[in-house]
C-alpha cells in the first residue's frame, strides 16, 4: 500500500483495547437451535432463511467449482466467551467448515472442520472471514488470523479436495495485513487477492507504511474530511502463494471523481471486499460497518479506481455485515448472514437470496427484513 501521513492527535479511540487472551473452551459440539417452529420460510418476517443450524456461519465466501456444486467458505462461529467490544475480540473463532449444495435451495452438507487454528504455527487468535480459489487442480484457502503478536495476517492453505482438509503455509503471505481476504479470477486467468478491514481490522494501523500499535487507533482516523481508508488488492504470483507485485491501495471514487471520505459512514469502506465481473463490468462490493450496509462500485479493470452506484443490501439484524456474491445457472446470487438463530451478533447464520439486476447493469437494493 502507499504511504499516508495521519493525524494521531485526531485519532479516535473506538474502544479500551483489546480482551485478555485467556484460554478459550472448546466448540460446543451441541447443534444450533433452528429457528422457531412458527418461523417458516412463508410466515418470518425474514426474507431468507439460515442455510444450516447444525452450527454458527458467517461471512459465506460462495464459488461454484467445475463440478457444478455451491461451496460456501464461512467463518465458523461459536461462543468463546471473550467479553464483546467494538475491536471484534468475541468474534474468537478458532477454524473452518466447508459448507456445499449442489443447487440454490438444496440440501446443504456441512463438512467436517478443514482447517484448525492449531495446525497453522503462526496463528494466535481470531481466524475470521475466509476466501478461496481453484487452480490447476488445486484448491487454496485464504485466511486472516492473528499472528503471535496480535497483527492480523493472510495465511494460505492447499488442497487437492474443495472441502479440505486443508494443509497451511508455514508463515503468512509476506507483506500481508488486516482482514477479509477476497480472490477474484479474471476472464483472463489472472488472480487478484483484496483485502482490509478498519477498527478491528487494524487496516488504520499501516497508513504509514508499518504497524502502528496503542489504543489511539483503534478505531477510525479522525480526519473525516480526508478520503476514506482504502483496501488494498495484489495480483497474485503463479503459485497463488505470494503477491506478484506491491499491493496497491483500491481506490472508491464519488460520481465527480472525488474519493468517497472518511466521514462518510453510509458509502466509505469498512470492510468485506468482493469484486466480481458481470458484462464486463467489475463490480467492487464492500460492507459499511457501524452503519450496516453493503454497498458496491464499478470499474472498468480490476485494479479500479470504482465509482460508488449505489446499496446492494440494507441493513440485516445482528451487527455485521459480509457477503459474497455469485453466478449459478444463469442467475446471480447474494450470500450474506444475520442473527436470526441466537440473536447475539457473534453467533450468526449464513443466508442466500438471489439478486437482481437492472437493464444499466444496477443492482436492485435488497430488504432482508421485509416483514418487519
Amino acid at each position: 500500500m502507499s504511504s499516508r501521513t495521519i493525524s494521531f492527535v485526531s485519532a479516535i479511540a473506538i474502544a479500551a483495547g483489546l480482551a485478555a487472551c485467556a484460554p478459550k473452551p472448546e466448540p460446543s459440539s451441541e447443534p444450533v437451535a433452528p429457528a422457531p417452529e412458527a418461523e417458516t420460510a412463508e410466515a418470518s418476517p425474514y426474507l431468507s432463511q439460515p442455510l444450516v443450524t447444525e452450527i454458527y456461519t458467517a461471512d459465506p465466501s460462495a464459488h461454484v467449482w467445475d463440478d457444478g456444486k455451491i461451496y460456501i467458505y464461512p467463518s465458523h462461529d461459536y461462543e468463546a466467551g471473550v467479553p464483546e467490544d467494538d475491536l471484534g475480540s468475541h468474534f474468537d473463532m478458532r477454524d473452518y467448515q466447508v459448507l456445499s449444495m449442489d443447487e440454490v435451495g438444496g440440501p446443504v452438507t456441512v463438512h467436517p472442520v478443514a482447517l484448525d487454528k492449531d495446525d497453522v504455527p503462526w496463528v494466535g487468535r481470531q481466524m475470521w472471514a475466509p476466501d478461496a480459489a481453484f487452480k490447476d487442480g488445486t484448491y487454496y484457502l485464504y485466511f486472516p488470523a492473528k499472528d503471535k503478536d496480535d497483527i492480523f495476517r493472510i495465511g494460505v492453505a492447499t488442497s487437492a479436495s474443495p472441502v479440505g482438509p486443508f494443509t497451511p503455509q508455514a508463515e503468512p503471505m509476506a507483506g500481508s495485513h488486516s482482514i477479509d481476504p477476497a480472490v477474484f479470477k479474471d476472464d483472463d486467468g489472472s488472480y487478484y487477492i483484496y483485502v482490509g478491514g478498519i477498527w478491528g481490522g487494524q487496516l488504520q494501523r499501516w497508513q504509514t507504511g508499518g504497524y502502528i500499535a496503542g489504543d489511539a487507533l483503534n478505531g477510525d482516523l479522525g480526519d473525516d474530511s480526508a478520503p476514506a481508508i482504502p483496501p488494498y488488492m495484489a495480483k497474485l504470483s503463479d503459485d497463488m502463494l505470494e503477491f506478484a507485485e506491491t499491493p496497491k491501495d483500491v481506490l472508491i471514487l464519488d460520481a465527480d471523481g472525488s474519493p468517497i471520505l472518511a466521514g462518510d459512514h453510509d458509502r466509505r469502506f469498512f470492510e468485506a471486499p468482493w469484486v466480481f465481473k458481470k458484462d464486463g463490468v467489475y463490480y467492487f462490493t464492500y460492507s459499511t460497518g457501524d452503519t450496516h450496509f453493503l454497498q458496491y462500485a464499478t470499474g472498468d479493470n480490476p485494479y479500479g479506481p470504482f465509482t460508488y452506484q449505489g446499496k446492494i443490501l440494507d441493513p440485516v439484524e445482528g451487527w455485521t455485515s459480509h457477503h459474497s456474491i455469485f453466478e449459478k445457472d444463469g442467475k446471480w446470487y447474494l450470500a450474506y448472514h444475520d442473527t436470526q438463530l441466537s440473536g447475539k451478533t457473534h453467533l450468526r447464520n449464513v443466508k442466500m437470496t438471489e439478486l437482481h439486476f437492472n437493464e444499466d447493469g444496477s443492482i436492485q437494493t435488497i430488504d432482508p427484513m421485509p416483514g418487519k
